[in-house]
């Protein structure tokens, strides 16, 4: 079945964001374009990808409320897509508040997986939707940035706006 993709992309300081939606909800986020393609082909057998301003605008109004400070929470439908595990890893994601942070041992704990450390950490650095699946709240026990799929430089960013202190 063909799957229709809808894609906006829209600037923040020095990033570009790319948003794509189906018709479900947000299903990915991106500070590359080649990597929408690649991402629809990994998890979609047959898309369209229409660049679509209109009918992302929903989405891209709460991202840029965000970045602004006007936004503390996202509550835009959101399509999933990964395996059992990355959906439970990323729900415990989006029970992060914001300004606040927390480990991957944690989020471990939180899927009643103690042991999963690294599984966890493979699982939110497969996160599609970055920023509204926070992510970026995830830093290390000793309070040090750890690895961000867009970069650290816009991690810190990120924890800027949420006022989050942070070790580097």
């Amino acid at each position: 079945m063909l799957e229709i993709t809808y894609w906006t992309s829209f600037i923040q300081k020095e990033w570009t964001f790319f948003l794509v939606a189906t018709e479900k909800g947000l299903c990915y986020v991106s500070t590359s374009k080649e990597a929408i393609e690649e991402w629809c082909k990994k998890h979609y057998k047959t898309f369209e990808l229409i660049e679509n301003r209109e009918k992302m605008g929903k989405y891209q109004k709460q991202y840029e409320e965000y970045f602004t400070g006007k936004r503390t929470f996202f509550d835009i439908p959101i399509n999933l897509q990964g395996t059992p595990f990355q959906k439970e890893v990323w729900e415990a994601l989006l029970q992060i508040p914001f300004g606040k942070t927390t480990c991957y041992s944690e989020i471990a704990n939180r899927v009643n997986r103690p042991k999963a450390v690294r599984a966890v950490g493979g699982a939110i650095g497969a996160n599609p939707i970055l920023i509204a699946i926070p992510c970026h709240r995830i830093i290390g026990k000793n309070g040090k940035l750890t690895g961000f799929s867009a970069g650290i430089p816009l991690k810190k960013a990120l924890l800027q706006i949420e006022n989050v202190p942070y070790k580097e």
